[in-house]
């Protein structure tokens, strides 16, 4: 279990595989990463994806995010694309939530497991264009904008949709968050 200032991140689990099913398949949740009719998802694929992530702290890694009672309020995921870059993405699901700080302090509690527990150098992550409050927030943690990909892909009522890149390097995160880096232990 991963702790944050609000919130605390952990591995997510088969029993889990319900939850995650019922947040991919709501629009309204998923809308904002371009799916408005949301993904569904079988349940018992999910729960073997869940089981065979537990051997292998590199392979693609979801998480469940609570909030300060425990209560699980979204998801977040890492997947390495080298050995030393990893993508990471999240969601706050319960709208009630969402624009409470919770999204940010989430982001720099795995981003610190990422980068000090295994060991990546660079994390990248994207968003649609048209989701401002994501964006606002990597920026502030100081993710540095890399590219808009226009028109990449079309969701599934025919739209055109535009992502938008960031990218942070090890050595960015430990100045622009100190309180995060991990105390370095004599030899």
């Amino acid at each position: 279990m991963l702790t944050g200032e609000k919130v605390r991140v952990r591995r997510a689990e088969e029993r889990d595989a319900e939850l995650l099913a019922d947040w991919w398949a709501d629009g309204a949740i998923m809308e904002h990463a371009g799916f408005p009719k949301g993904i569904p998802t079988d349940q018992e694929k999910l729960k073997k994806k869940l089981k065979r992530q537990e051997h292998d702290e590199k392979s693609h890694r979801v998480y469940i995010l609570e909030d300060e009672e425990g209560l699980p309020i979204g998801e977040m995921s890492s997947v390495f694309k080298d050995d030393a870059t990893a993508v990471i993405g999240i969601k706050i699901c319960e709208a009630a939530k969402q624009g409470r700080g919770l999204g940010r302090d989430a982001l720099k509690t795995l981003m610190a497991h990422v980068f000090f527990d295994l060991s990546a150098a660079l994390i990248e992550l994207d968003t649609m264009v048209e989701n401002t409050r994501a964006r606002h927030v990597y920026a502030s943690l100081g993710f540095e904008k890399t590219a808009v990909q226009k028109d990449v892909w079309t969701d599934q009522l025919g739209r055109k949709r535009t992502s938008v890149e960031y990218r942070m390097k090890k050595e960015a995160f430990e100045r622009l968050h100190p309180d995060r880096v991990p105390a370095k232990t004599a030899d």
